[in-house]
Protein backbone atom coordinates (compact mmCIF):
# COMPACT_ATOMS: atom_id res chain seq x y z
CA UNK A 1 0.00 0.00 0.00
CA UNK A 2 1.35 3.07 -1.05
CA UNK A 3 1.86 6.04 1.36
CA UNK A 4 0.05 9.10 0.11
CA UNK A 5 1.79 12.36 0.52
CA UNK A 6 0.16 15.09 2.77
CA UNK A 7 0.50 18.90 1.52
CA UNK A 8 2.42 20.34 4.55
CA UNK A 9 1.83 23.98 5.03
CA UNK A 10 5.72 25.06 5.50
CA UNK A 11 7.19 27.23 3.00
CA UNK A 12 10.16 25.96 0.97
CA UNK A 13 13.90 27.19 1.43
CA UNK A 14 13.89 29.55 -1.58
CA UNK A 15 10.39 30.96 -0.39
CA UNK A 16 12.00 31.27 3.26
CA UNK A 17 14.90 33.14 1.49
CA UNK A 18 12.38 35.48 -0.04
CA UNK A 19 10.66 36.78 2.47
CA UNK A 20 13.71 37.02 4.56
CA UNK A 21 14.50 39.45 1.98
CA UNK A 22 14.04 43.04 2.98
CA UNK A 23 11.32 44.25 0.53
CA UNK A 24 11.37 47.97 -1.57
CA UNK A 25 9.49 50.45 -0.05
CA UNK A 26 8.39 53.83 -1.06
CA UNK A 27 6.83 55.08 -4.32
CA UNK A 28 7.34 53.62 -7.22
CA UNK A 29 9.96 54.65 -10.48
CA UNK A 30 9.73 55.26 -13.68
CA UNK A 31 10.99 52.39 -16.45
CA UNK A 32 11.64 53.91 -19.81
CA UNK A 33 12.56 51.97 -22.91
CA UNK A 34 13.79 53.59 -26.11
CA UNK A 35 12.56 52.44 -29.11
CA UNK A 36 13.90 53.42 -32.87
CA UNK A 37 13.50 51.12 -36.09
CA UNK A 38 11.03 49.09 -34.18
CA UNK A 39 14.40 48.30 -32.06
CA UNK A 40 14.45 48.50 -28.34
CA UNK A 41 18.32 50.97 -28.37
CA UNK A 42 17.84 51.45 -24.63
CA UNK A 43 16.48 50.92 -21.26
CA UNK A 44 16.92 52.55 -18.05
CA UNK A 45 15.18 52.60 -14.65
CA UNK A 46 14.90 56.35 -12.87
CA UNK A 47 15.95 55.09 -9.85
CA UNK A 48 15.53 58.22 -8.16
CA UNK A 49 12.27 60.07 -8.88
CA UNK A 50 13.34 63.50 -11.13
CA UNK A 51 12.55 65.58 -14.28
CA UNK A 52 13.18 62.85 -17.46
CA UNK A 53 14.47 65.24 -19.89
CA UNK A 54 14.64 64.91 -24.16
CA UNK A 55 15.73 66.58 -26.65
CA UNK A 56 19.02 67.84 -29.15
CA UNK A 57 21.53 69.06 -26.17
CA UNK A 58 23.71 66.41 -24.92
CA UNK A 59 22.60 67.32 -20.95
CA UNK A 60 19.16 66.11 -21.45
CA UNK A 61 18.70 62.58 -20.39
CA UNK A 62 17.39 61.03 -23.49
CA UNK A 63 19.42 62.76 -26.37
CA UNK A 64 17.07 62.66 -30.02
CA UNK A 65 17.61 64.80 -33.09
CA UNK A 66 14.51 66.95 -33.54
CA UNK A 67 14.17 70.50 -34.28
CA UNK A 68 10.62 70.96 -32.85
CA UNK A 69 11.66 70.02 -29.43
CA UNK A 70 13.44 72.76 -27.08
CA UNK A 71 16.97 71.59 -26.12
CA UNK A 72 16.15 70.12 -22.57
CA UNK A 73 11.95 69.22 -22.78
CA UNK A 74 10.79 67.70 -19.71
CA UNK A 75 8.45 65.02 -21.09
CA UNK A 76 8.09 63.81 -17.48
CA UNK A 77 8.19 66.39 -15.02
CA UNK A 78 7.90 65.48 -11.13
CA UNK A 79 5.66 68.08 -9.52
CA UNK A 80 5.40 67.52 -5.45
CA UNK A 81 5.88 63.48 -5.10
CA UNK A 82 3.58 62.70 -8.52
CA UNK A 83 4.77 62.87 -12.06
CA UNK A 84 2.53 64.63 -14.89
CA UNK A 85 3.58 63.98 -18.69
CA UNK A 86 4.11 67.26 -20.74
CA UNK A 87 3.43 67.02 -24.69
CA UNK A 88 3.09 69.21 -27.64
CA UNK A 89 0.99 69.41 -30.70
CA UNK A 90 3.34 67.36 -32.72
CA UNK A 91 3.53 64.73 -30.40
CA UNK A 92 1.34 61.25 -30.77
CA UNK A 93 0.45 57.98 -28.47
CA UNK A 94 -1.41 56.02 -25.97
CA UNK A 95 -1.87 56.47 -22.07
CA UNK A 96 -3.44 54.02 -19.55
CA UNK A 97 -5.07 56.19 -17.17
CA UNK A 98 -7.27 55.48 -14.00
CA UNK A 99 -10.41 56.42 -16.63
CA UNK A 100 -8.89 54.09 -19.06
CA UNK A 101 -6.78 54.70 -22.45
CA UNK A 102 -7.20 57.53 -24.60
CA UNK A 103 -5.18 59.33 -27.32
CA UNK A 104 -3.03 62.22 -26.78
CA UNK A 105 -5.32 63.92 -29.17
CA UNK A 106 -8.33 63.08 -26.96
CA UNK A 107 -6.59 64.23 -23.77
CA UNK A 108 -5.58 67.69 -25.10
CA UNK A 109 -9.45 68.66 -24.53
CA UNK A 110 -8.92 67.66 -20.66
CA UNK A 111 -5.42 68.72 -20.24
CA UNK A 112 -3.94 71.72 -18.58
CA UNK A 113 -2.62 74.17 -21.25
CA UNK A 114 0.75 76.01 -20.91
CA UNK A 115 2.43 78.48 -23.19
CA UNK A 116 5.71 77.43 -24.36
CA UNK A 117 7.59 80.17 -27.03
CA UNK A 118 5.30 80.57 -30.27
CA UNK A 119 2.74 77.26 -29.02
CA UNK A 120 1.79 75.93 -26.10
CA UNK A 121 2.37 72.63 -24.10
CA UNK A 122 -0.18 70.41 -22.69
CA UNK A 123 0.01 68.58 -19.50
CA UNK A 124 -1.90 65.76 -17.66
CA UNK A 125 -0.85 64.21 -13.91
CA UNK A 126 0.01 60.51 -14.03
CA UNK A 127 -0.35 57.46 -10.94
CA UNK A 128 1.50 55.14 -10.49
CA UNK A 129 -0.63 52.87 -12.30
CA UNK A 130 -0.04 54.73 -15.72
CA UNK A 131 1.52 53.51 -18.50
CA UNK A 132 1.68 53.72 -22.45
CA UNK A 133 3.68 55.20 -25.19
CA UNK A 134 4.69 58.71 -26.66
CA UNK A 135 6.00 58.88 -29.88
CA UNK A 136 8.38 62.01 -30.81
CA UNK A 137 9.06 62.21 -34.56
CA UNK A 138 11.09 58.75 -35.09
CA UNK A 139 11.64 58.07 -31.82
CA UNK A 140 8.81 55.96 -29.27
CA UNK A 141 9.23 56.23 -25.40
CA UNK A 142 7.41 53.28 -23.52
CA UNK A 143 7.12 53.85 -19.84
CA UNK A 144 5.87 52.31 -16.62
CA UNK A 145 5.87 52.61 -12.94
CA UNK A 146 7.45 49.75 -11.26
CA UNK A 147 8.70 49.08 -7.58
CA UNK A 148 12.24 50.43 -6.69
CA UNK A 149 14.76 47.77 -7.08
CA UNK A 150 16.13 46.71 -3.57
CA UNK A 151 19.08 48.41 -2.55
CA UNK A 152 22.06 45.98 -3.36
CA UNK A 153 24.81 45.70 -0.32
CA UNK A 154 28.11 47.09 -0.31
CA UNK A 155 30.62 44.37 -1.01
CA UNK A 156 32.76 42.58 1.88
CA UNK A 157 35.34 40.67 1.65
CA UNK A 158 35.08 36.64 4.01
CA UNK A 159 36.09 36.62 7.16
CA UNK A 160 39.24 34.26 6.40
CA UNK A 161 40.44 36.57 3.74
CA UNK A 162 40.47 39.15 6.43
CA UNK A 163 41.87 37.63 9.17
CA UNK A 164 44.36 35.29 7.02
CA UNK A 165 45.85 38.08 5.39
CA UNK A 166 48.53 38.85 8.74
CA UNK A 167 49.07 35.30 8.83
CA UNK A 168 50.48 35.02 5.14
CA UNK A 169 53.47 37.51 5.87
CA UNK A 170 57.01 35.78 6.01
CA UNK A 171 58.32 37.89 9.37
CA UNK A 172 61.83 36.79 8.78
CA UNK A 173 61.82 37.60 5.28
CA UNK A 174 60.48 40.90 5.51
CA UNK A 175 62.81 41.54 8.72
CA UNK A 176 66.09 40.17 6.81
CA UNK A 177 64.69 42.92 4.19
CA UNK A 178 64.06 45.86 6.28
CA UNK A 179 67.38 45.53 8.08
CA UNK A 180 69.27 45.00 4.32
CA UNK A 181 67.40 48.27 3.20
CA UNK A 182 68.51 50.59 6.47
CA UNK A 183 72.14 49.34 6.47
CA UNK A 184 72.37 50.27 2.53
CA UNK A 185 71.17 53.54 3.24
CA UNK A 186 73.01 54.91 5.61
CA UNK A 187 75.83 53.71 4.27
CA UNK A 188 75.13 56.32 1.37
CA UNK A 189 73.71 58.67 3.37
CA UNK A 190 77.55 58.74 5.35
CA UNK A 191 79.25 59.05 1.64
CA UNK A 192 77.27 62.81 0.93
CA UNK A 193 77.85 63.62 4.73
CA UNK A 194 80.27 66.04 6.07
CA UNK A 195 81.05 64.82 9.36
CA UNK A 196 84.22 62.94 7.84
CA UNK A 197 85.59 66.57 6.19
CA UNK A 198 88.44 68.21 8.14
CA UNK A 199 87.95 71.80 9.78
CA UNK A 200 88.63 74.39 7.56
CA UNK A 201 90.27 77.50 9.73
CA UNK A 202 88.35 80.65 7.41
CA UNK A 203 91.21 82.84 9.32
CA UNK A 204 94.02 80.92 7.56
CA UNK A 205 91.89 80.50 4.03
CA UNK A 206 91.44 84.71 3.98
CA UNK A 207 95.10 85.26 4.52
CA UNK A 208 96.45 82.84 1.81
CA UNK A 209 93.76 84.72 -0.70
CA UNK A 210 95.16 88.41 -0.08
CA UNK A 211 98.73 87.06 -0.26
CA UNK A 212 97.79 85.69 -3.88
CA UNK A 213 95.96 88.61 -4.91
CA UNK A 214 99.36 90.72 -3.69
CA UNK A 215 100.98 88.78 -6.62
CA UNK A 216 98.89 89.29 -9.58
CA UNK A 217 100.01 91.73 -11.88
CA UNK A 218 98.44 95.46 -11.72
CA UNK A 219 96.10 95.40 -14.82
CA UNK A 220 96.81 97.13 -18.31
CA UNK A 221 95.85 101.24 -18.52
CA UNK A 222 92.57 101.92 -19.64
CA UNK A 223 92.40 103.98 -23.12
CA UNK A 224 90.73 107.31 -22.70
CA UNK A 225 88.41 108.39 -25.72
CA UNK A 226 88.98 111.68 -26.78
CA UNK A 227 85.63 113.85 -27.87
CA UNK A 228 85.64 115.87 -30.59
CA UNK A 229 82.81 119.08 -30.45
CA UNK A 230 81.01 118.89 -33.52
CA UNK A 231 79.02 121.90 -33.84
CA UNK A 232 75.32 122.53 -34.42
CA UNK A 233 74.35 123.63 -37.81
CA UNK A 234 71.49 126.07 -37.56
CA UNK A 235 68.69 126.36 -40.30
CA UNK A 236 70.63 129.52 -41.33
CA UNK A 237 74.19 128.21 -41.79
CA UNK A 238 72.85 125.13 -43.45
CA UNK A 239 70.83 127.94 -45.71
CA UNK A 240 74.52 129.17 -46.17
CA UNK A 241 76.26 126.57 -46.77
CA UNK A 242 76.25 125.82 -50.57
CA UNK A 243 77.75 129.64 -51.01
CA UNK A 244 80.32 128.61 -48.21
CA UNK A 245 81.58 125.75 -49.56
CA UNK A 246 81.91 127.32 -52.87
CA UNK A 247 84.11 129.69 -51.47
CA UNK A 248 85.87 127.24 -49.54
CA UNK A 249 86.26 125.68 -52.76
CA UNK A 250 87.67 128.67 -54.50
CA UNK A 251 90.08 129.66 -52.51
CA UNK A 252 91.02 125.79 -52.12
CA UNK A 253 91.53 125.98 -56.05
CA UNK A 254 94.22 128.53 -56.39
CA UNK A 255 96.32 127.37 -53.67
CA UNK A 256 96.15 123.57 -54.72
CA UNK A 257 95.65 123.75 -57.96
CA UNK A 258 91.54 123.07 -57.33
CA UNK A 259 92.11 119.36 -57.68
CA UNK A 260 88.66 118.28 -56.26
CA UNK A 261 86.80 121.22 -55.87
CA UNK A 262 84.48 123.80 -57.45
CA UNK A 263 84.76 127.19 -58.26
CA UNK A 264 82.60 130.36 -57.41
CA UNK A 265 80.62 130.40 -60.94
CA UNK A 266 79.90 126.45 -60.41
CA UNK A 267 78.15 126.56 -57.04
CA UNK A 268 76.03 129.60 -58.39
CA UNK A 269 75.24 128.09 -61.24
CA UNK A 270 74.40 124.81 -58.72
CA UNK A 271 72.54 126.90 -56.91
CA UNK A 272 70.27 128.69 -59.61
CA UNK A 273 69.18 125.42 -60.68
CA UNK A 274 67.75 124.05 -57.61
CA UNK A 275 66.07 127.26 -57.56
CA UNK A 276 64.77 126.64 -60.68
CA UNK A 277 63.73 123.17 -59.82
CA UNK A 278 61.48 124.65 -57.31
CA UNK A 279 60.07 126.70 -59.67
CA UNK A 280 59.09 123.83 -61.80
CA UNK A 281 57.43 121.75 -58.92
CA UNK A 282 55.20 124.69 -58.57
CA UNK A 283 54.00 124.47 -62.25
CA UNK A 284 53.29 120.74 -61.66
CA UNK A 285 50.33 122.22 -59.39
CA UNK A 286 49.20 125.04 -61.86
CA UNK A 287 45.37 125.79 -61.89
CA UNK A 288 44.81 125.08 -65.61
CA UNK A 289 44.95 121.26 -64.65
CA UNK A 290 42.30 119.12 -64.31
CA UNK A 291 43.91 116.85 -61.52
CA UNK A 292 45.08 119.61 -59.01
CA UNK A 293 42.69 122.38 -59.92
CA UNK A 294 40.26 121.08 -57.23
CA UNK A 295 43.20 121.08 -54.62
CA UNK A 296 44.22 124.19 -55.05
CA UNK A 297 40.46 125.60 -55.10
CA UNK A 298 40.54 124.03 -52.00
CA UNK A 299 43.66 125.51 -50.45
CA UNK A 300 44.77 122.37 -49.45
CA UNK A 301 48.37 122.77 -51.10
CA UNK A 302 51.40 124.27 -48.49
CA UNK A 303 52.16 127.54 -48.75
CA UNK A 304 55.49 127.45 -47.82
CA UNK A 305 57.16 126.12 -51.14
CA UNK A 306 55.44 129.28 -53.03
CA UNK A 307 56.36 131.55 -50.68
CA UNK A 308 60.21 129.93 -50.86
CA UNK A 309 60.05 130.31 -54.51
CA UNK A 310 58.91 133.96 -54.90
CA UNK A 311 61.11 135.30 -52.33
CA UNK A 312 64.41 133.37 -54.32
CA UNK A 313 66.24 135.73 -55.83
CA UNK A 314 67.05 133.14 -58.69
CA UNK A 315 64.91 133.43 -62.27
CA UNK A 316 63.86 131.34 -64.92
CA UNK A 317 63.46 131.98 -68.72
CA UNK A 318 60.13 131.27 -70.02
CA UNK A 319 61.70 127.88 -71.90
CA UNK A 320 63.68 127.04 -68.77
CA UNK A 321 63.64 123.58 -66.74
CA UNK A 322 60.81 121.51 -67.35
CA UNK A 323 59.70 123.63 -69.81
CA UNK A 324 58.00 126.67 -67.94
CA UNK A 325 55.76 128.70 -69.49
CA UNK A 326 55.38 131.70 -67.40
CA UNK A 327 53.70 134.46 -69.44
CA UNK A 328 55.10 137.76 -70.04
CA UNK A 329 56.33 139.49 -73.31
CA UNK A 330 60.07 139.61 -73.71
CA UNK A 331 62.61 136.54 -73.08
CA UNK A 332 65.59 137.21 -70.47
CA UNK A 333 65.22 136.14 -67.35
CA UNK A 334 61.94 136.06 -65.31
CA UNK A 335 61.40 136.65 -61.55
CA UNK A 336 59.07 135.01 -59.73
CA UNK A 337 56.10 138.01 -59.28
CA UNK A 338 58.01 140.82 -61.45
CA UNK A 339 57.02 142.94 -63.62
CA UNK A 340 58.82 141.45 -66.40
CA UNK A 341 57.26 137.73 -66.34
CA UNK A 342 53.87 136.83 -65.43
CA UNK A 343 54.48 135.68 -61.55
CA UNK A 344 53.60 132.74 -60.10
CA UNK A 345 49.64 132.67 -61.32
CA UNK A 346 51.01 132.42 -64.93
CA UNK A 347 53.16 129.58 -64.46
CA UNK A 348 51.86 126.69 -67.02
CA UNK A 349 50.12 129.19 -68.92
CA UNK A 350 51.10 128.06 -72.96
CA UNK A 351 48.99 131.12 -74.46
CA UNK A 352 49.83 134.56 -74.48
CA UNK A 353 48.81 137.45 -72.11
CA UNK A 354 49.91 139.52 -69.80
CA UNK A 355 50.59 139.14 -65.68
CA UNK A 356 48.30 138.39 -63.99
CA UNK A 357 47.24 140.24 -59.98
CA UNK A 358 48.50 138.86 -57.26
CA UNK A 359 46.18 136.16 -55.67
CA UNK A 360 45.16 134.68 -59.06
CA UNK A 361 47.33 131.63 -58.77
CA UNK A 362 44.27 129.12 -58.01
CA UNK A 363 41.18 130.40 -60.80
CA UNK A 364 38.33 129.23 -59.48
CA UNK A 365 35.72 128.25 -62.00
CA UNK A 366 32.80 128.56 -60.60
CA UNK A 367 31.38 127.25 -57.10
CA UNK A 368 32.84 124.62 -54.60
CA UNK A 369 30.72 122.10 -53.03
CA UNK A 370 31.02 120.59 -50.28
CA UNK A 371 29.41 116.76 -48.97
CA UNK A 372 28.39 116.52 -45.19
CA UNK A 373 27.96 112.74 -44.41
CA UNK A 374 25.37 112.57 -41.36
CA UNK A 375 25.89 109.77 -38.93
CA UNK A 376 25.62 106.16 -40.47
CA UNK A 377 23.34 103.92 -39.26
CA UNK A 378 23.78 99.92 -39.44
CA UNK A 379 20.95 97.36 -38.88
CA UNK A 380 20.48 93.85 -39.08
CA UNK A 381 23.72 92.88 -37.92
CA UNK A 382 27.54 94.79 -36.93
CA UNK A 383 29.74 96.29 -39.07
CA UNK A 384 33.16 97.29 -37.44
CA UNK A 385 34.82 99.23 -39.97
CA UNK A 386 31.06 101.44 -41.03
CA UNK A 387 31.71 104.39 -39.76
CA UNK A 388 35.51 104.40 -41.42
CA UNK A 389 34.62 103.70 -44.49
CA UNK A 390 31.71 106.12 -44.89
CA UNK A 391 34.10 108.58 -43.56
CA UNK A 392 36.31 107.86 -46.63
CA UNK A 393 33.59 108.38 -49.18
CA UNK A 394 33.57 112.40 -48.64
CA UNK A 395 36.65 113.04 -51.05
CA UNK A 396 33.94 110.83 -53.90
CA UNK A 397 30.97 112.32 -52.92
CA UNK A 398 32.59 116.26 -53.19
CA UNK A 399 33.78 115.11 -56.66
CA UNK A 400 30.00 114.02 -57.98
CA UNK A 401 28.75 117.18 -56.55
CA UNK A 402 31.48 119.55 -58.60
CA UNK A 403 30.28 117.83 -61.56
CA UNK A 404 26.55 118.72 -61.01
CA UNK A 405 27.79 122.32 -59.81
CA UNK A 406 29.24 122.43 -63.70
CA UNK A 407 25.67 122.08 -64.67
CA UNK A 408 23.77 123.81 -62.40
CA UNK A 409 25.54 126.31 -59.94
CA UNK A 410 22.59 127.05 -57.70
CA UNK A 411 21.98 123.17 -57.06
CA UNK A 412 22.09 121.73 -53.13
CA UNK A 413 19.81 119.06 -51.82
CA UNK A 414 20.34 116.02 -49.36
CA UNK A 415 20.72 112.40 -50.76
CA UNK A 416 20.02 109.08 -48.38
CA UNK A 417 21.74 105.78 -49.36
CA UNK A 418 20.39 102.27 -48.64
CA UNK A 419 23.46 99.97 -48.85
CA UNK A 420 23.27 96.67 -48.57
CA UNK A 421 26.15 94.84 -47.13
CA UNK A 422 26.80 90.86 -48.55
CA UNK A 423 28.48 88.38 -46.15
CA UNK A 424 31.99 88.92 -47.46
CA UNK A 425 31.55 92.65 -46.67
CA UNK A 426 30.89 93.52 -50.75
CA UNK A 427 28.09 95.95 -51.21
CA UNK A 428 24.93 94.06 -52.87
CA UNK A 429 22.72 97.24 -53.84
CA UNK A 430 22.89 100.48 -52.79
CA UNK A 431 19.41 102.26 -53.02
CA UNK A 432 19.21 106.23 -53.38
CA UNK A 433 16.43 108.47 -52.05
CA UNK A 434 16.49 112.28 -51.50
CA UNK A 435 15.49 115.39 -53.58
CA UNK A 436 17.26 118.63 -54.46
CA UNK A 437 19.58 116.93 -56.52
CA UNK A 438 20.16 116.18 -60.30
CA UNK A 439 20.15 112.60 -61.62
CA UNK A 440 23.83 112.59 -62.57
CA UNK A 441 24.71 113.61 -59.09
CA UNK A 442 22.39 110.97 -57.11
CA UNK A 443 23.87 108.05 -59.72
CA UNK A 444 27.71 109.49 -59.42
CA UNK A 445 26.52 109.07 -55.24
CA UNK A 446 25.14 105.57 -55.55
CA UNK A 447 28.39 104.27 -57.79
CA UNK A 448 30.70 105.68 -55.43
CA UNK A 449 28.74 103.61 -52.55
CA UNK A 450 28.35 100.44 -54.37
CA UNK A 451 32.30 100.04 -54.84
CA UNK A 452 33.24 100.43 -51.23
CA UNK A 453 34.50 96.97 -49.22
CA UNK A 454 33.49 96.71 -45.87
CA UNK A 455 34.37 94.22 -43.52
CA UNK A 456 32.37 91.12 -43.01
CA UNK A 457 29.19 91.70 -40.73
CA UNK A 458 28.41 89.50 -37.83
CA UNK A 459 25.33 87.61 -38.61
CA UNK A 460 25.92 86.87 -42.52
CA UNK A 461 24.72 90.69 -43.94
CA UNK A 462 23.52 94.38 -42.75
CA UNK A 463 22.08 97.03 -43.82
CA UNK A 464 23.81 100.54 -43.59
CA UNK A 465 21.72 104.22 -44.02
CA UNK A 466 24.26 107.41 -45.40
CA UNK A 467 22.72 110.46 -45.55
CA UNK A 468 24.40 112.71 -47.49
CA UNK A 469 23.49 116.96 -47.57
CA UNK A 470 25.17 119.25 -50.41
CA UNK A 471 25.62 122.65 -49.69
CA UNK A 472 27.75 124.80 -52.24
CA UNK A 473 30.39 127.56 -51.15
Amino acid sequence: MSQQMVPSNRPGQMTAVMRAMPQATGPKVLRIGLVQGGKVIEERVIKQRSHVTIGPSEKSMFVIPSKNLPAQFRVFELAGNEYVLNFLDGMTGRIALKTGISDLAALRAQAKRIPLGNGQMYQIPLSDEARGKVVVGETTFLFQFVAPPPVQPKPQLPVSVKAGLANDIDWGTTIIAAFSFLFHFGAVGSIYSDWMDPIVDDEVDVAQLLESVKQLPPPPPVEQKTEVEVPVTTAAAAADAPKAAAAAGAGAGKGSGGKGNISDSRATAISNELAQLDVAMIGALNSNGSATNSVLDKGDTPTGLLDGAAANGAGIGSGGVAGLNMGGSGGGVLRPGTAGGGGLATIGNTQGGGPAAAGSAAKVKGPVGNANIGGASVAGGSVSNAQSVVAGMAAGFRRCYNKGLQEDPNMKGSVRITAKIGPNGEVLSAVPSGSGLSGTVVGCVAARVSSAQFSPPEGGGATVVIPVTFVSQ
